[in-house]
């Protein structure tokens, strides 16, 4: 019997999993995970991330080990990979999860069409989004900008029930071809190892997925209208890294909502939509993460600390303090608590509360006046969860160069944002217990001045636009 190839991405996961049932169904399985950093176009995961992956790919392989399937893990670049790997196993069926990148989806033609001229069976299958990007058009065909119409025609759909995890199928009985081991690729961090706070708050895999998914479901979602806006409470789902891995299935998350919807799961609903909708602004923007989608403001004068001058780009050093004011703003010592215990927390556990995200984001791009995409990139290296779709997108959003963006002129004052959602100081004091005391920093700005300087700077831009 010929084996199949399961070519595992960001779906690591056996429930749900269609590719693997697939390739179960063929009736021996082997699974292979790639990790690409090499592929022209590819971007590399951040630190954090790859944190994450380590743990999760140790936890799919507990779960492949009780189906009776073994995990290849290889490095390299995947067109390559996945060739040698499958012709070494003999297998006579390749099949994997679809991905939306652009880049990704032409790796992926590429090995379908490999596939298809050697004479082997090759299936892919739509598991990471409750919608496929192509499907989904507006009335005159082209893609949605405006996020209500979008979900509208998307959570209008039937969404298919989540699949069982397969039954154990017949063993592979051949010689597995090479493959490295997970240590090897040394995707912790050693010298030092911050990874500590990340180890106390989450715990990677399909599993502890599904649990955190139970426990909100029946004791979290109820109070989820509310709740979200507090990072001093419990209020966030938490499943957002879970997603990104593809350690829970959007499917699964929709259909553990139930049908009838009060408005806290309407809301959340609403949230699995935005990612849905982050997603579909990847698809038909590849560069999301580099350039404006709103083009006008090319020409906006945000800072690029370390920039040597005024380019083609847009991109230009700025105000001489930039460089300080941005170290500030990573390190969490700007002197405007709820920036700086976002910041921490960030650090520590590789995640930040939502709320908290988008002060951080709109404090850095309108206060300090520094590039959005220094931002992304400080999250895309620090965040657990920071998706390529999600992450960008959530950053054009607050900079307002975006689909459906926050306007320029909406300016989220950190200090009312204090104390609005975090009434009684609990989630400062957790995280900035020097609060109060001469040891916490100054302000680096005045936010009345940085203010009107940013409102300044985008009366301009439209004068000239």
């Amino acid at each position: 019997m010929k084996p199949s190839i399961v070519w595992f991405r960001d779906d690591l996961r056996v429930r749900d999993n269609p590719a693997l049932r697939a390739a179960v169904d063929d009736g021996a399985a082997v699974a292979l995970y790639v990790l690409d950093e090499e592929s022209h176009g590819i971007r590399p995961h951040g630190g954090a991330a790859k944190w994450w992956l380590h743990h999760s790919l140790a936890a799919l392989r507990e779960d492949l080990d009780k189906l009776g399937i073994p995990l290849l893990l290889r490095r390299g670049p995947a067109a390559e990979v996945v060739r040698k790997t499958t012709t070494a196993a003999g297998a006579g069926a390749l099949y994997w999860n679809r991905r939306y990148g652009e880049v990704e989806r032409t790796i992926d033609a590429g090995i379908k069409a490999w596939a298809g001229d050697e004479g082997l069976h090759v299936e892919s299958f739509q598991a990471s989004l409750l919608h496929e990007p192509w499907k989904i058009t507006t009335k005159t065909g082209g893609q949605y900008k405006v996020f209500t119409p979008f979900w509208r025609a998307v959570s209008a759909q039937e969404f298919r029930e989540p699949l069982a995890i397969p039954a154990k199928g017949h063993g592979y009985g051949g010689k597995l071809p090479a493959y490295d081991d997970l240590d090897s690729w040394h995707l912790l961090p050693t010298r030092p190892d911050w990874s500590g706070g990340l180890a106390e708050r989450w715990t990677p895999g399909s599993d502890a997925g599904h649990r955190r998914l139970r426990d909100f479901v029946a004791n979290g979602l109820s109070g989820y209208k509310d709740g979200r806006n507090r990072p001093d409470v419990d209020g966030s789902s938490s499943l957002s890294p879970y997603l990104r891995w593809g350690e829970l299935s959007p499917f699964e998350v929709w259909h553990a909502l139930g049908s009838k919807r009060s408005d806290s799961a309407t809301i959340f609903a609403s949230e699995l939509g935005w990612r849905e909708f982050c997603w579909h602004q990847y698809f038909h923007n590849p560069t999301l993460a580099t350039a404006n989608l709103r083009t006008e403001f090319d020409r906006f004068p945000w800072a690029w600390p370390g920039a040597s001058g005024s380019s083609s780009d847009g991109k230009h050093p700025g105000h001489e303090s930039a460089p300080q004011e941005f170290a500030a703003w990573q390190k969490g010592l700007t002197g405007f608590p709820m920036v700086d215990a976002g910041q921490r927390q960030l650090w520590h556990t590789g995640w930040m509360h939502n709320r908290v995200r988008m002060v951080a984001a709109s404090f850095l791009v309108k206060n300090l006046g520094i590039h959005w995409q220094l931002g992304e990139q400080w999250f895309w290296d620090t965040l657990v969860d920071a998706d390529p779709a999600s992450n960008p997108a959530n950053w054009q959003w607050v900079a307002g160069s975006g689909a459906d963006a926050s306007p320029f002129f909406r300016i989220f004052n950190p200090e009312a944002q204090r104390t609005r959602f975090d009434p009684q100081g609990k989630y400062i004091a957790h995280w900035i217990p020097e609060f109060g005391t001469p040891d916490y920093p100054a302000e680096i700005v005045d936010l009345k001045t940085s203010r009107q300087d940013a409102l300044d700077a985008y009366k301009e831009l439209r004068e000239v636009h």
